[in-house]
C-alpha cells in the first residue's frame, strides 16, 4: 500500500484527500504542524510527499528542503501559491512536482502513482552489493556472506530494506527484536559501530551507513 505523507493545514482539504486517495489503496499520513512531520521521518516510513506551501511554524518551501535532506523520496507540491518564484524555488530545494490548487484529484493521483513508479524504477536499476537470504539469516555483500550476531543480522537487514531512508533510534528499538525496548542510545551505536567494521572499508568514513544527526541512520549505496 502506497504511503503518503501529507502535510496541509486546511482541514477540509485533509478530510477530502484522505477519502479520496483511499479509495485508490493509498494510505494518507496527515500533519497540520510542519515540524511534527518532519520529525516523523525516521519514526514513520513513506512514499511519496504530499506537501502545502502556506503553513504555520514553518514555510513549506524550508519543509521541503529539510525533508530532502532526510530523503530522497518524491515530493509533490500542491499549494495556492501560483508566484513562479515559488515554484523555482520549490524545485531548486528538491520537490518533484509543483501542482497549483484547485486541481482535479484524479491528475494528483497519476501524479502520485506516475513519481512512485519512477522512484522505484530508479532505485531497480542500480543492482544492490547486498542481499538478504532470510531463511538462512544471512547477509552477503558481493555475494561473500557476513559474519554477523543475531542483533546485528536483524539491524543490517533493517536498515538495508530501508535503503535511503533515515531511521531513528527510537524505530530500530522497535523493529529489531534482539533489541530491547530499554536499550540506550549508545548500545545501538555501539552495534551500528561493529555492522561498519564488518562492512566498511573504512568505518571511520562510512559509505552505506550514514549517521543523521539528531535523527538516527541512513543505509545507501
Amino acid at each position: 500500500m502506497t504511503k503518503v505523507l501529507l502535510i496541509e493545514d486546511d482541514t477540509e482539504i485533509t478530510t477530502l484527500l484522505k477519502s479520496f486517495l483511499e479509495r485508490y489503496g493509498m494510505e494518507v499520513i496527515a500533519y497540520e504542524n510542519p515540524l511534527s512531520a518532519i520529525d516523523s521521518f525516521g519514526i514513520e516510513s513513506y512514499d511519496i510527499v504530499l506537501l502545502d506551501l502556506t503553513l504555520p511554524q514553518l514555510d513549506g518551501l524550508e519543509v521541503c528542503r529539510q525533508i530532502r535532506k532526510k530523503s530522497d523520496i518524491p515530493i509533490i507540491i500542491s499549494s495556492a501559491r501560483h508566484d513562479l518564484a515559488d515554484k523555482v524555488v520549490a524545485l531548486d530545494y528538491g520537490a518533484d512536482d509543483y501542482l497549483p490548487k484547485p486541481y482535479e484529484p484524479r491528475e494528483l493521483v497519476a501524479r502520485i502513482q506516475s513519481h512512485i513508479r519512477r522512484y522505484a524504477g530508479s532505485l531497480a536499476k542500480k543492482p544492490s552489493r547486498f542481499a538478504i537470504d532470510s531463511e538462512r539469516m544471512r547477509i552477503t555483500k558481493d555475494g561473500v556472506p557476513i559474519e554477523l550476531t543475531l542483533a546485528e543480522y536483524e539491524l543490517l537487514s533493517l536498515l538495508i530494506k530501508n535503503a535511503q531512508k533515515v531511521i531513528s533510534r527510537d524505530f530500530i528499538a522497535n523493529n529489531v527484536n534482539a533489541i530491547s525496548w530499554e536499550s540506550s542510545e549508545r548500545s545501538i551505536d555501539v552495534l551500528m559501530s561493529r555492522i561498519r567494521h564488518k562492512i566498511e572499508e573504512n568505518p571511520k568514513k562510512p559509505l552505506f551507513i550514514r549517521s543523521i544527526r539528531g535523527v538516527g541512520y541512513k543505509f545507501t549505496e
